[in-house]
């Protein structure tokens, strides 16, 4: 099973969005996928058309209930995918979790509980680096960071990869940034290509230390800016089901392939006949 963390402590950045509709898209070419939202603002569920009603369980059950296993939260959302609901009683975990002894681990443990076996493993984690982001990175083999190319794209990074630098030493050994997608993306800008060739020359740079980002790369796909991907999460639907034909669907299928390995010219004759 690959398992990925998809984080950034910037919000509005593509995150949720890439979330989802990256797990969209691997479902729809076969492969078991679960969604798992550690956003206390559960906009991944939302996306994907769960909302819980007060006294459901969910991933704050799960992380501070001894008894809740992930298998009595999961949800299966469409063929082939699954999704473990947030709730905004998720906030209060942070402070519940924060005398607790192993807390950074407590993920972790759940999901060595869990006997139901997937190929993909997608974490939505919250814009901040607390209890719940430190669960993911501690539970997972592989980080994505969505960017929006514009002028303050890598401000605070450094802090984040010192994060998942720290975390890969002390709690998670294989953990590593696999890459960037770049979300957001006005192809017709020169900003835009500033922006990308600065965020490709700063991990150009990085990857010749040894740490969990040596051999990251920014992803080939561009997630251009579309306001399909926008409307979506308010139908309760990813952008396959919501608008199949869209620059959206187009661009997060091609990812899709591009995470699964398959050649660009394979990804391109597919784009273009979806």
């Amino acid at each position: 099973m690959r398992s990925i963390a998809i984080i950034n402590q910037k919000g509005g950045v593509g995150k949720t969005t890439t979330a989802v509709n990256l797990s969209a898209g691997l479902a729809a070419a076969g492969h078991k996928v679960c969604v798992m939202d550690l956003d206390p603002q559960a906009h991944a569920s939302l996306h994907l058309g769960v909302a819980l009603g007060e006294e459901e369980p969910s991933m704050y059950t799960v992380l501070t209930e001894d008894g809740t296993s992930l298998a009595s939260i999961r949800r299966q959302v469409d063929e082939n995918l699954w999704v473990a609901p947030a709730s905004l009683d998720l906030a209060a975990a942070e402070m519940e979790l924060a005398g607790e002894v192993g807390r950074e681990v407590i993920l972790r443990d759940r999901l060595a509980e869990d006997p139901e076996s997937f190929d993909y493993l997608i974490l939505d984690c919250p814009p901040s680096l607390g209890v719940l982001t430190l669960n993911a990175l501690t539970a997972v083999n592989e980080v994505f960071l969505p960017l929006q190319p514009h002028f303050l794209a890598l401000h605070g990074l450094s802090k984040l990869l010192r994060t998942i630098e720290v975390v890969g030493h002390r709690l998670n050994r294989g953990l590593k940034l696999t890459g960037v997608v770049l979300c957001m993306y006005d192809s017709g800008t020169r900003l835009a290509a500033e922006v990308t060739a600065d965020v490709e020359d700063f991990f150009n740079r990085q990857t010749s230390r040894p740490g969990p980002w040596e051999g990251a790369k920014c992803f080939e796909t561009r997630i251009r800016r579309n306001i399909r991907l926008a409307e979506a999460p308010s139908f309760g639907r990813s952008i396959f089901q919501y608008a199949p034909d869209s620059h959206g669907a187009e661009d997060y299928l091609q990812l899709a392939m591009e995470v699964q390995g398959l050649p660009a010219t394979f990804r391109e004759s597919l784009a273009a006949v979806s």
